[in-house]
Order: C-alpha cells, then sequence, then structure tokens
C-alpha cells in the first residue's frame, strides 16, 4: 500500500466512540477521511472544518447508499485504501424478550450493513490490488452473556465472516483486521437499547443498571486503540485478530482453553460417529 500519510480512509459510525476517535487522530495526522454517519452534521459539530474530511449521510443498512458513498470517497480523493466497519450497537435482553423485529434491526446494522461496505469497497481495492478492511467485533463474539445473546450472536457472525474474508481477498492483496474490544471509555454503555417486552424472570434490569453504573470507568483508552488501527493498516504483517484490552485478551483466552478441555473429554465420543 501507499505511504501510509497518503492513505484514504471511509470509516462508519463516525460521530461517536471509536469512529470519531479514530478520524479525529487520522485527521490530525494529515490523513484524508469519508466519515459517515446517519446526519453527518453530527460529525461536523464536533471536528472542526478540515479539507481532508468529506462528512457524509449515510444510511448504512441501504446498500446503495454506501454505494454512493465509498463511490463519492474516490471521485474526492482519487481512491480509497483502508475501510473501517465500526458503526453497530448493543441490544440487551434475554433472546425470548428480544422481539423478531427488534433481532433483525440489529443484525441489519451490525451484520448486513457491514457487508454492504465490503461489497462495495472490493471492487476498488481489487483494481488497485491493495486495501485493508477493519471490521469491528468485540470481546463478546468470543464467548456468551446472559442477557446479551443477540449481541453475542451479531459480534460472532463478524468474526466468522471476517475469516472467510480473508481467505478470499488474499490474492488481491488486501489485508483484513478483525477488532475485538474489551471495556473501553467510550459512549457505547451510555447508548444500548433494550428490550421492550421484559420478562421479570430474567433479570435484565439488574444488568442494565450495573451497566449504566460502571458506564465511565471502562479501563480501557480508545485514543490509544486508534493510534494501534493507524499504524497497522497497510502493513504486510498485519494482524487478523486484535484483541483489544486486557479483559478482552483474558476472555479470549480462557473461553478457548474451556473449550479444549471440553473437546478432548468429548473426542472419543465425537469420533464413534465415523464408519467402521
Amino acid at each position: 500500500m501507499n505511504n501510509q500519510k497518503e492513505q484514504v480512509w471511509f470509516i462508519t459510525g463516525a460521530s461517536n466512540g471509536f469512529g470519531l476517535a479514530l478520524t479525529t487522530q487520522l485527521l490530525d495526522n494529515g490523513y484524508k477521511v469519508a466519515a459517515t454517519s446517519r446526519d453527518k452534521t453530527s460529525i461536523e459539530e464536533k471536528i472542526d472544518k478540515n479539507s481532508n474530511l468529506l462528512a457524509l449521510t449515510v444510511d448504512i443498512t441501504d446498500d446503495k447508499e454506501v454505494k454512493a458513498a465509498i463511490d463519492e470517497t474516490v471521485k474526492t480523493f482519487g481512491k480509497i485504501d483502508v475501510a473501517v466497519n465500526n458503526a453497530g450497537y448493543m441490544l440487551l435482553g434475554a433472546l425470548e424478550e428480544v422481539s423478531a423485529k427488534e433481532f433483525q434491526q440489529s443484525v441489519g446494522v451490525n451484520v448486513f450493513a457491514f457487508q454492504n461496505v465490503i461489497r462495495n469497497v472490493m471492487p476498488y481495492f481489487r483494481q488497485q490490488k491493495s486495501g485493508h478492511i477493519f471490521n469491528f467485533a468485540s470481546s463478546a463474539g468470543y464467548s456468551a452473556d446472559a442477557g446479551a445473546g443477540s449481541y453475542n450472536a451479531v459480534k460472532s457472525a463478524v468474526i466468522g465472516f471476517s475469516e472467510a474474508l480473508a481467505l478470499e481477498v488474499k490474492p488481491f492483496n488486501v489485508k483484513v483486521t478483525i477488532v475485538s474490544p474489551g471495556l473501553f471509555r467510550t459512549n457505547f454503555l451510555g447508548a444500548f437499547p433494550v428490550a421492550r417486552n421484559k420478562i421479570e424472570a430474567y433479570g435484565t434490569q439488574h444488568l442494565v443498571d450495573a451497566m449504566n453504573q460502571y458506564n465511565g470507568q471502562q479501563p480501557g483508552n480508545p485514543d490509544k486503540l486508534v493510534k494501534i488501527l493507524i499504524d497497522t493498516a497497510g502493513k504486510e504483517n498485519a494482524p487478523l485478530h486484535l484483541l483489544m484490552g486486557k479483559d478482552a485478551y483474558q476472555r479470549a483466552v480462557t473461553y478457548y482453553q474451556s473449550q479444549l478441555e471440553k473437546l478432548e473429554a468429548m473426542k472419543d465420543l465425537s469420533s464413534s460417529t465415523d464408519f467402521e
């Protein structure tokens, strides 16, 4: 890929959290950035006017709008080098509490919208034989949480399809990195929706209260995370998995170690289904 400072970035969910921190840090260091949100004024109000910023209003669940935004990025800056699927949200609620519509909306934003960006940026990446896609997952994609099953599902999906994507685009010299943060001090915990259907037996409200109380005390520094993304973009040895935060690392290690132990215990039973 070209010299890093010449990179053009396309970022979804740029009005808050990691997206805003990444956009700000890139602009401060002279990069060109196409930053999207449901309303571009929410970006422009938080970032000083900058000729290297292209703020775009985009419904990322609309494939045509995503294509138009990516085409506009290339028209404005001449190319696109890095695409960041960052926009997303956490829906809380036991699976029985979560309605079909709520689940579908979550999948639309957290999964299908990522595919919209991938589908529309890859023609450019294939043509130039370079590019880097960052897909934001979560440490919640590696192990489950009672009361957040729909979020576990979408983030597990991001990890799964990103691993497949990395194999598909490798021949075109395109990199894929899955970013899986633990708890970082963004607005994330203060902005999550909760399933409307409340079933007291599940105690979902206790989880909601605990998260609200913890908001503002998260150990992760978002500015440090986005600096790592900037340093990683386009690198030949860019990792497929970026577990960010001590809590995220430990969560994944604990989960995989426990699964290996369980798999070993089931080895004979698993093998017993083959033809003799």
